[in-house]
């Protein structure tokens, strides 16, 4: 067991205050406070919890502050904090409570959603009895804190092992030391876990993400009950769509650029005992030459990567989805079935309605919106805080 957290790393020792801007925001119930907006911030170390001020010296709450980022507060508390491994531990439990009463019918979900859980820079998963997990701010590298974040998660939830998924680009950005993905506690990084009844393999030390796309998982099952005939799944990945796809539709072909993906993805197939076929290829070309070639499809499946990773790739990100769009609505028969999604936040759930309503004028289809969906619930949206939404997911019955 990881050693039980130091009983310093206490309370805040800083303070900061913020521009008029700043303090409305966080008045507003928004966590962040860009570095823009603070006004006294000088001698703080990296990753120090620091009392929050308005301009005036008036006492707003309790903040993790990074010195690198141009987001250099992340609110935690509105009040004061005493112990920050006491509440980040606290806050894992709660977190832990919270998917009881909404999470069924799988044993992998999101445990910790940043933000979303008032654990800001922690991200934790679960895959059946291997837990995965991201840190990706100063103040949740400390160590009295990693060690109560691993403390609390082998107390509450027996883990056969924890691993840690490390991005290399955020920790570089944030000025931490460089690690590698590993096995921080317990021998097992590797299992197998269910979704809504299909087997999945996984390896935390391998794929995307934190290994799969479990802000999907409701989707998935959405996504069976009106599925049929002939299907196609385009950026397959490991199979998510396809494989929940494959209990309801007469044949399913899975697409994606990935080789190791397609790899994992008949291995889930095997699992399964289903007998899928799976494309090594660009979806956009594919889709290009289908629709020249008139296949035809009865479900079609679009579950692309983020293309907005930035504001500025707003426009090239919207013709993207929308030639996509476009391709797959004319490989439709009439009374076909299209899952689109789009995970990009700065895609808003206005612009990809928009987009998709513009792709079918030019397909001279029509469309009617059989579910509007977002995130799993284990993914929740904080409701001030739009950064939390980001999924879009729209079921659609196309006709000519």
């Amino acid at each position: 067991m990881p050693k039980k957290p130091a009983a310093s790393a206490k309370h805040a020792e800083h303070s900061v205050k913020l521009s008029l801007r700043g303090a409305t925001r966080l008045l507003g119930r928004h966590p962040w406070v860009y570095r823009s907006d603070v006004v006294g911030a000088d001698d703080i170390p990296p990753g120090a919890l620091v009392r929050v001020q308005d301009s005036r010296g008036k006492f707003l709450g309790t903040a993790l502050y990074s010195s690198s980022s141009q987001i250099a507060i992340r609110m935690v508390s509105h009040g004061s904090v005493v112990d920050l491994p006491g509440l980040v531990a606290e806050r894992i439990r709660a977190a832990i409570v919270y998917r009881k009463e909404l999470v069924s019918n799988t044993d992998a979900y999101r445990i910790v959603f940043s933000e979303a859980d008032f654990l800001p820079g922690l991200i934790v998963d679960r895959y059946n009895d291997v837990i995965s997990l991201q840190i990706l701010t100063q103040a949740m590298d400390a160590a009295p804190v990693r060690e109560a974040v691993l403390q609390t998660l082998c107390d509450e939830l027996r883990p056969a092992g924890i691993v840690e998924r490390v991005e290399a680009r955020i920790r570089e950005l944030e000025q931490l030391p460089p690690r590698q993905s590993g096995l921080l506690w317990g021998e097992k990084s590797s299992t197998e876990y269910r979704m809504n009844g299909v087997g999945f393999y996984y390896d935390g030390l391998e794929g995307q993400k934190t290994g799969a796309f479990l802000d999907q998982r409701e989707n998935y099952a959405a996504a069976v009950q009106y599925a049929h005939g002939e299907a196609l799944d385009a950026f397959c990945y490991q199979g998510g769509f396809a494989l929940h796809l494959a209990a309801k539709c007469s044949s399913v072909t899975g697409v994606d650029s990935s080789r190791p993906a397609l790899e994992m993805a008949e291995k889930n197939a095997t699992l399964n005992g289903r007998d899928l076929e799976w494309i090594e290829g660009n979806a956009f070309d594919l889709l290009r030459e289908y629709a020249a070639a008139s296949r035809r499809y009865d479900t079609i499946v679009l579950d692309p990567p983020a293309f907005a990773k930035t504001k500025r790739d707003l426009e090239k990100a919207l013709r993207g989805y929308k030639e996509l769009n476009l391709r797959a609505m004319k490989m439709l028969r009439t009374g076909g079935i299209l899952v689109t999604c789009s995970c990009s936040f700065h895609v808003s759930a206005a612009d990809f309605l928009k987009m998709v309503a513009d792709a079918a004028q030019d397909a001279h289809k029509s469309l009617r919106v059989v579910e509007n969906r977002g995130a799993a619930k284990d993914h929740p949206i904080l409701l001030n805080v739009p950064e939390t939404s980001y999924l879009q997911c729209l079921i659609l019955n196309v006709s000519d």
